[in-house]
């Protein structure tokens, strides 16, 4: 099994200088330039379609039924 150091040894990584730093030029751009309103327009979704929605009311209320039945026939 290879473990490695997950920080990057200056020496042998480029981009970073002997003291670890990151040399002037290389830095990543800023907050604004990364965020997600840099991309293109997307309109918003409305979230759950009816269907899927109904079909998990359909199966939470037969599991319900089950289990009301169960406790009625362990009550008898």
């Amino acid at each position: 099994m290879n473990t490695s150091n997950p920080d990057p040894d200056p020496r042998h990584t480029a981009g970073l200088t002997s003291g670890g730093s990151v040399p002037t030029g290389d830095t990543p751009p800023a907050e604004s330039g990364t965020g997600t309103g840099t991309g293109p327009h997307r309109p918003l979704k409305r979230g759950w379609a009816a269907g899927p929605l109904a079909v998990i009311i359909a199966l939470v209320v037969l599991v319900a039924l089950f289990f009301l039945a169960y406790g009625i026939v362990l009550a008898l």
